[in-house]
Parts: C-alpha cells; structure tokens; sequence
C-alpha cells in the first residue's frame, strides 16, 4: 500500500484521500516549472503585487507548495474533486507558505476567476479512451471525463496575461496533440523536455511550456534513472532542493 504521506525536506504532503497520489514525474515537473519560473526573474516582484500562478487540478496540492517553496508567488490552485480539494487545503495550512496560497474547490469549467494570472500550470487527465477505475473521483483525475484538452486550452488562453506562460505535463504520446491545441489559441510552444525513465527505454512524459509569444522551440530530453538504475545528475539537479535523500 502507499503512504499516507510523503515527506519533503521543506514540507509534508498528505494524501490517504486524494484521488491521486504523489508520483515521480509529477514531482519532476513541479521540480521544473519552479526552475522555468525562476528563470523568467519573476521572483524580483514586490511582496504588495507578487506575480500570480494557477494550477488547475490541484490534486493534494504538491505542485503549489514545490513552487512556493521556490518562488516569491501568489499561488492559487483549483481541485473539483472534494476530497483531494480538502487534502489540498490541509497540506497548504500545515505549510510555511499558507498565506500565499489559495485554493478553490470548483469545477474550472464553470468558474470565474478574478484576474488573469502570469504563470498557469497543470498535470492534468491522463488516458483518453483507456481502462478506467472503479473509482470515479480517480477517473476524473486521470482520465479526460472531467477537463478535456481542449477544453483546458480555452480555459488557459482566456486567464493568462498576454505575456504570461502554460506548463503542462502530458503523456509523450499526446504532446503533439496538445501543441496543435495550443497553437490554434496562440499559445505556442517554447520549451518541450522529453522523459524518460532510464536512459533504457523511450519517452514516456512531456513537459511542455507554452507562452503567446512565438519563439522558436526549445527540445530537451531528461532520463530520471542512469544505466546503472541511479538517479541522474538532471535529476538530483532539479529534485535535490525537494526530496529528503539527494
């Protein structure tokens, strides 16, 4: 059985109810978008007007908390699913960083938000057409019965600043349905790293940054184990800040 919780050098993630649980590849991501934003200088804002991120599918709120360990941002996180939007919360009021973080237990489709956000970030359903679970708040979470794609898409084209960024986490398979998506509503792909899990086998995640600026592409590839089963120095580079043995 899985934990009930995972254990981070800065903070705790609780999730015996979450529809879903912390993984390697969604810390991987967090790990990566919390570099892409610190790239971007947008730390250098002012505590009275912080920049402003949106993650969309909260989940237990790890990514929230792995960016604001990172970044001086005004994070809010949107979950539709009660149980995971309320282990979400006690994971962000348990944490150092609560008074910069807010959450929402609503369907995204259906909400207003306030003000558009600089930064929008999501690890959304997964497997379009597969074998679903039993469990319908998990098939909502990994499956494209809750927030299509397309759907997603409208939804970040219509709450991000016109100089804002997307980042998204996919299976490798979709990432060039996703980057056509994208491109129909100017948003256009600035980064796309390709995952691996050893050097051994193929690609199996993307994580993708999409911005309304056209640029040209950046195309990255990262293996999180070596040939030797060990964690990679790209890896420990981006996970070393998060996880309690690197």
């Amino acid at each position: 059985m899985p934990n009930n919780y995972f254990q981070f050098k800065q903070f705790k993630i609780q999730q015996e109810r979450a529809a879903l649980k912390v993984s390697t590849d969604s810390c991987l991501f967090g790990a990566w978008v919390a570099e892409e934003v610190r790239g971007k200088k947008y730390e250098v804002r002012s505590a009275a007007a912080p920049f402003t991120i949106l993650d969309i599918g909260a989940g237990t709120g790890l990514l929230m908390l792995m960016l604001a360990q990172k970044c001086n941002a005004a994070i809010d996180g949107i979950e539709i699913d009660e149980p995971s939007y309320l282990q979400a919360k006690e994971n962000s009021e348990a944490s150092r960083w609560k008074e910069r973080l807010q959450l929402f237990h609503a369907d995204v489709k259906q909400f207003s938000f306030s003000h558009k956000y600089e930064f929008i970030i999501s690890n959304p359903p997964f497997y379009e057409g597969d074998l679903k679970s039993d469990a319908v708040n998990r098939n909502v979470a990994m499956h494209d019965a809750g927030l299509k794609l397309d759907e997603l898409i409208a939804i970040v084209a219509n709450n991000l600043t016109n100089n804002g960024c997307f980042a998204v986490l996919l299976p490798y398979a979709r990432a060039a349905y996703m980057i056509e998506l994208a491109a129909a509503a100017n948003l256009h792909l600035q980064k796309h790293v390709q995952v691996k899990q050893s050097v051994k086998h193929g690609f199996f995640r993307s994580m993708l940054l999409f911005t309304p600026i056209k640029t040209e592409p950046v195309v990255e590839e990262l293996a999180i184990k070596d040939a030797n089963n060990e964690y990679t120095t790209a890896f420990v580079s981006l996970l070393g800040d998060y996880y309690l043995y690197l």
